[in-house]
């Protein structure tokens, strides 16, 4: 059995998501406040650990048009250097707006600025994740 990390990279936080073992749902972890290179990792790693992962999804912004833009390529920068202290596999998801829908969905729900704010990259983490186990069934 599999569990998936979902991760949605930005430049302040890094939203994650774990799948259940069988890989029917993903569930929000933790919105990591980034503050190092190596303290975004240790984090990291202590769930990786602590949900026994065994491969990461992390979501990678495109443009409209499908290409790579500047804050995709933040993103792939950073897998590169934690693909370096980390021995899984690393799987890229389209995130087009990703966040844009958990902001709706949060919107909807009636979630306040402040605790959208909170909990916005743990939620974008959830719909990359569940969109690529949805994809690869």
């Amino acid at each position: 059995m599999e569990r998936l990390m979902g991760l949605d990279v930005g430049d302040k936080t890094i939203g994650v998501a774990v799948s259940d073992l069988l890989m029917i749902t993903a569930q929000g972890v933790k919105t990591i406040k980034r503050t190092s290179i190596k303290n975004d990792i240790n984090e990291l790693k202590k769930i990786i650990d602590e949900y026994k992962v065994t491969k990461i999804v992390a979501g990678v912004p495109k443009m409209l048009d499908g290409s790579i833009g500047i804050q995709g390529e933040k993103v792939l920068n950073f897998l590169e250097k934690l693909r370096k202290h980390i021995d899984l596999p690393i799987e890229l998801e389209d995130e087009r707006f990703t966040t844009t829908i958990s902001e709706r969905m949060l919107i909807e729900a009636d979630v306040r600025r402040k605790k959208r704010k909170e909990v916005i990259d743990k939620l974008a983490a959830v719909q990359i994740l569940s969109s690529y186990m949805q994809r690869i069934k």
